[in-house]
């Protein structure tokens, strides 16, 4: 039988062939379960999927992409069972149209974005009003995923216009559809600067974080989890309580994610 990670990789692929041909539904069955999950989250789902196997037997397959790219998947009737947003935004609009459990939803995690170069050893940078953020970039791109839609970029972007910075920079701003995509321009050295995830930065090697950017520079940065709507799968509530216990805690932790729950 093929290992864990496979097996999850290979779930996916079928689910979504059968998606495709319309043969397959949420909650397809209670020996597995599909979580729809932001980009960012990467490290901790791969341990905590992991993990949850191990303790149930069930298999779970966690797909991974912006949030706003997967809103619209569950909007279109992907079958996912659980839902982790990188922002409140697109939960509230999926909760609005009736695609979300609105019983089942809570805040998860809490999290912070940062300014990184790249390299190891890139001297660190004060963010401030008006900081040359610019001139820094040069003749390159500031990577930051979509301004306009995918969390992490709507957050920096709200950073940089706080910060009266944002009309300097925005011709040189490389967008991304995934805060992962927008991490590897810049541990690659195809852009200098970047906006990521504080827990993104932490995860490579390649990359220094040269900046925090103020708490209130931007809203508040919180990942709600919920089951959708659609779905029938009776793995999703043991999930969703699983995602509170102190396994998951300690998997959140060790990338660096704040819990938002008690």
């Amino acid at each position: 039988m093929p290992s864990s990670p496979l097996r999850r990789r290979l779930f996916g692929l079928a689910a979504g062939l059968a998606l495709g041909l319309g043969l397959v539904r949420p909650g397809f069955g209670a020996d597995a379960i599909t979580v729809f999950a932001a980009a960012s989250l990467k490290n901790a789902m791969d341990e905590i999927a992991a993990a949850f196997e191990r303790e149930t037997g069930r298999a779970v397959t966690v797909s991974l992409a912006g949030s706003s790219a997967l809103a619209r998947q569950i909007r279109h009737g992907a079958p996912a069972d659980i839902f982790i947003s990188a922002n409140p935004g697109w939960m509230d609009a999926l909760e609005r149209d009736g695609l979300i459990d609105r019983g089942s939803r809570f805040d998860l995690l809490k999290n912070s974005i940062v300014l990184i170069a790249h390299g190891r050893d890139a001297a660190p940078v004060d963010i401030v009003p008006g900081a040359d953020i610019a001139g820094m970039l040069g003749e390159g791109r500031l990577a930051m995923t979509f301004v306009d839609a995918v969390p992490a970029g709507i957050y920096g972007k709200a950073a940089l216009r706080r910060l009266g910075i944002w009309e300097a920079v925005a011709p040189k701003v490389a967008q991304a559809d995934n805060v992962r995509a927008a991490l590897a321009l810049v541990s690659s050295g195809e852009a200098p600067l970047g906006i990521v995830y504080a827990t993104d930065a932490a995860a490579d090697g390649n990359v220094t974080v040269v900046g925090a950017f103020p708490a209130d520079s931007h809203p508040p940065i919180v990942y709600p989890a919920a089951a959708v709507a659609a779905s029938r799968n009776p793995l999703g509530a043991r999930f969703l309580a699983w995602l509170r216990g102190p396994a998951a805690r300690k998997a959140f932790e060790r990338q660096g994610f704040v819990p938002a729950f008690e």
